[in-house]
């Protein structure tokens, strides 16, 4: 089992650059492959991207391939996702989440185990 707390939103400005972070309770931590998924005002909660357990393996959703990058330091327990060339339509609840299984690193429902969300607003 594994507990996730995010942090590291806020507000910025259209072009800037935000941090976030994945905090993970557990010794079993690298066994777990941790994605980033994000939910608007009155939109569906969407992938952003995910990391395998090794770090080896990177999906992103084309929306933010190019402008994210998702990594993770195992010694730390810790997932991160760097966020450059904000637009105002990554505005949302950003939630990391966590699964041991085989199920599509895309699809929500393939999580067990997701924080508490961290807002990010990107101003125009």
């Amino acid at each position: 089992q594994v507990q996730l707390v995010e942090s590291g939103g806020g507000l910025v400005q259209a072009g800037g650059s935000l941090r976030l972070f994945c905090a993970a309770s557990g010794r079993t931590f690298s066994s777990y492959t941790i994605a980033w998924f994000r939910q608007a005002p009155g939109k569906e909660r969407e992938f952003v991207a995910s990391i395998s357990g090794g770090g080896s393996a990177t999906y992103y959703a084309d929306s933010v391939n190019g402008r994210f990058t998702i990594s993770r330091d195992n010694a730390k327990n810790t997932v991160y996702l760097q966020m450059n060339s904000l637009k105002s339509e990554d505005t949302a609840v950003y939630y990391c989440a966590g699964k041991a299984n085989s199920g599509s690193n895309r699809w929500r429902a393939s999580y067990n185990y997701w924080g508490q969300g961290t807002q990010v607003t990107v101003s125009s």
